[in-house]
């Protein structure tokens, strides 16, 4: 009889690796939604443990707001060529140009026109299945997700017609048009996917870092000062060390006090935090539905 026991963070990876496969071995065309933040990171590990030494078997697929930090951009491209992946990227902008998204008058975030370019994506590459690095812990509506989150032939989510996972057997099957988003570390915590990061030494964009930044104090937190951010009269520049602890839209991204300069300093920092990690992006404070109307429409 074996003495040998798995670890939470080695419990987790197993868990997720069986999900990847899963995924491999039931989808024709799936992709592997990778943006370079943490959490696509650990996603990028976790495939080249699923099927190293063969090539990933699936593409990666970003979709570019315009409005990205550029070192999570420069730090995507690089990624994905390190591990000589094929990069999918389809841009806002030019959805918008064909009119596939419409920004509504006065609209500056573009995270809502994210999901006419995913769904134009999955069309035009007749994606049968998105991964995707999302997390149950990170927003109310993310907690309803399974980990097959089935969407239909529009792209739609349905909270309430879900499909159960008993046994961690899963349902990957689908109606010409339909698809799948799957969430291999949907059990995951903010905190899990750190100390993952700790274990397998990855690197990660340096922004996650404490630095200097001029910001700007606005619905209570600190954004970083862009051109795509126009000054209110009377708003005051801080020139601040900060870090971000989620990556988003750069004009809703908030940045947090820190001076957490190393992985285990985060780790530190995240235990005792009170906030979470969302809790610092302003489009998801302008109601507490957003993220669930989002997904809804088809967000990832």
């Amino acid at each position: 009889m074996s003495n040998y026991y798995l670890d939470h963070l080695q419990y987790l990876e197993t868990e997720a690796i069986h999900v990847m496969r899963e995924v491999a071995a039931e989808f024709e065309r799936p992709a592997l939604m990778f943006s370079g933040g943490k959490d696509s990171i650990c996603l990028l590990r976790l495939a080249e443990k699923a099927f190293r030494p063969s090539d990933i078997p699936m593409p990666f697929l970003n979709v570019d707001t315009g409005h990205h930090f550029p070192e999570l951009n420069d730090f995507r491209d690089r990624r994905a060529a390190q591990l000589g992946a094929r990069l999918i990227i389809r841009k806002v902008e030019d959805a918008i140009r064909q009119g596939i998204a419409v920004p509504a008058p006065g609209e500056v975030s573009r995270n809502r026109l994210q999901i006419p370019t995913l769904l134009a994506a999955i069309e035009e590459f007749r994606f049968d299945c998105c991964i995707g690095g999302a997390r149950r812990d990170e927003e109310k509506a993310r907690a309803k997700e399974r980990f097959f989150s089935f969407r239909d032939s529009f792209g739609q989510w349905d909270p309430k017609n879900q499909r159960p996972e008993i046994w961690n057997l899963y349902n990957a099957r689908l109606n010409p048009g339909e698809n799948m988003r799957v969430f291999p570390l949907s059990n995951w915590t903010e905190q899990d996917v750190w100390e993952y990061i700790r274990r397998e030494q990855l690197e990660v964009p340096t922004i996650y870092f404490s630095h200097r930044r001029k910001c700007v104090r606005r619905h209570g937190q600190w954004l970083p000062v862009t051109d795509l951010l126009p000054l209110k009269p009377n708003e005051e520049i801080h020139e601040l060390v900060v870090r971000v602890r989620t990556i988003g839209d750069i004009i809703s991204t908030g940045m947090v006090e820190s001076r957490a300069d190393n992985v285990d300093d985060i780790i530190t920092e995240i235990a005792a935090a009170r906030v979470t990690e969302r809790g610092s992006r302003a489009d998801d404070k302008s109601s507490e539905a957003a993220m669930e109307d989002r997904k809804k429409a088809g967000y990832f």
